[in-house]
This record gives C-alpha cells, structure tokens and sequence, in this order.
C-alpha cells in the first residue's frame, strides 16, 4: 500500500512512500545479518566500473535463504521485515529443530502461517516449496532454480511472479515477468505465490536526495556534454544525437540493442523470447 503526504515542502509534493504497518517492529535477527562493504562502482583497483553509484545509507545484509534446502520440516512465521538490500519483504521462519533462515517472503504470507519445503508432492499453497513437477499448471511461483541445488535465481524482485504452463519430457515451461517463455528441468524447485510489496513499482521518489540514500548518484545526458566526453555531445542548445544510432560513451550501440549472446548454450531452452516494447518517438 503506498502512503502520500500532504504537498507541506516542494519534495513532498511529489512523493509517495510503502506502508509499513503491516511489517513486524522488531530489529533484525543478528546470527542472520552482516557487514555490507562499500564498492561504490569500483573495482579491486579503485577504478569506477560502474558509472552512477556511490554514497548510500549504511546498512547490513540479511543472510537470504534463496535454497530453503530443509525439507519436510516445518517452519513457523515469526516475522515479517523490510530489507533494504532489496525490494521485496523478507519473511523469519523458524523451524521445528530451533534453527531461524530469512526467506523471500509471497504475498499473503502472514505471521504464524506454517510453510515446508519438500522433494515430494505436497500442497501447492502460498509459501511452500517443491519441484516443479509436483506444481499444478498455471500455479504462479517465485525464486525458480535454474540448475536443480542451485537456489532460487529467477523472479526475486518485489511484485514478480511467473506462471507454470505445461511439463513436458522431463522440462517445465515457464512464463517469466518479461513475458520470455522458458524451459527448466521439472526437477528443479520453486515457491509458491507471487513476492510481496507489489506497489513497490508505483513509488514516486520525490527528490534526488532520497536516491542518494539507496546509493545512487547522478546521470548526466549524453547530449549535454560536450563532444570530447560522450558521442552525442556538442550542438547548440536542445540538440538531437545527430547520429546513424544512439551510442555509449565508448562508442558501442545502446537504447534497444540485443546484446545476447546468439551462441549462448542455453538458447536452446528459450521458446519465446520477451516481448520488447518499441519507444515512442
């Protein structure tokens, strides 16, 4: 849900925040979190590899269970928090053995809700983990395994969910938020529901200063510079690129290009590729 102040300042004006009611008021569990260093887009020799990122509020990172590899024992919801490495909120979940894992928390999940992860076929309800063969299709499911152990790396990102279409010769097909049609081995695992904190998308930021805070520094167009330092630089006032097509700073093509591989090896288990939206002109 997204709270909208009063316009009391010209940055309040335009700007909307999350709701946090709904979230536990209580501080993150310290077994489960660490120091997150600092690299501001630099790499091991000081060099800025990364343009645009730098600052940020200082923060600590909440050890994610992306695997949720203990299976047929049940855990318990504690807590439901907000992360700030992360769009998404993140779930506390104590198991039957004492131990506590952070978890990628669906929407619908509330404290108190009991949830299991099992390689046998179990009910599909919000929050449970199991292979994809044992998901009914048309089943919406987050934090997909590409590689069977792997732990989840697709669909993690706040409101995400992706659809199960069909199984076939040992593969499951999947619809991804980018509209991509993919197939992964039914062996692989998946939870069920979509990631929770879907308004997180309609935020209005406000003002730069609350960019700065998430660590993100100014981007300066490229035809506002002057010729030397970027390719669309140069001209008189409002001036268009002036090129063939629109380029890095290192003269490479940008805005809209492919860069995919096109002897990826794993071409070969995309049926559709995403649907790219053309830009208005």
């Amino acid at each position: 849900m997204l709270k909208i102040y009063k316009p009391t300042t010209p940055g309040r004006r335009k700007t909307s925040v999350i709701d946090h009611r709904l979230l536990s008021k209580v501080k993150p569990l310290k077994s489960l979190i660490e120091i997150n260093k600092k690299r501001s887009g630099r790499n091991n020799s000081g060099q800025v590899t990364v343009r645009h990122q730098g600052g940020g509020e200082k923060r600590y990172y909440r050890k994610i269970d992306f695997k949720q590899d203990k299976f047929d024992l049940s855990g318990k919801i504690k807590t439901l928090e907000y992360d700030p490495n992360r769009s998404a909120w993140i779930a506390l979940v104590s198991y039957q053995d004492g131990e506590k894992r952070y978890i990628l928390a669906p929407d619908g999940l509330k404290v108190g809700d009991v949830i299991i992860s099992s390689k046998n076929k179990i009910d599909a309800k919000i929050g449970n983990r199991l292979p994809l063969k044992h998901i009914p299709s048309g089943t919406s499911i987050h934090n997909i395994e590409l590689i069977p152990g792997q732990g989840g790396r697709l669909v993690r990102s706040a409101g995400n969910v992706a659809s199960l279409m069909a199984l076939n010769n040992g593969f499951a097909q999947i619809k991804l938020p980018s509209s991509e049609r993919r197939m992964i081995s039914e062996n692989c695992l998946a939870s069920c529901g979509q990631i929770s904190n879907s308004d997180w998308r309609y935020v209005r930021w406000g003002k730069a200063g609350r960019m700065r805070h998430r660590g993100i520094r100014p981007s300066v167009r490229g035809k506002a510079m002057a010729p030397v330092a970027h390719p669309h630089g140069g001209g008189e006032g409002h001036s268009p690129i002036g090129l063939k097509r629109p380029k890095t700073p290192w003269g490479k093509p940008a805005l809209g290009v492919k860069t995919r591989n096109k002897k990826k090896w794993t071409n070969k288990y995309i049926i559709q590729r995403r649907v790219i939206k053309k830009r208005k002109k």
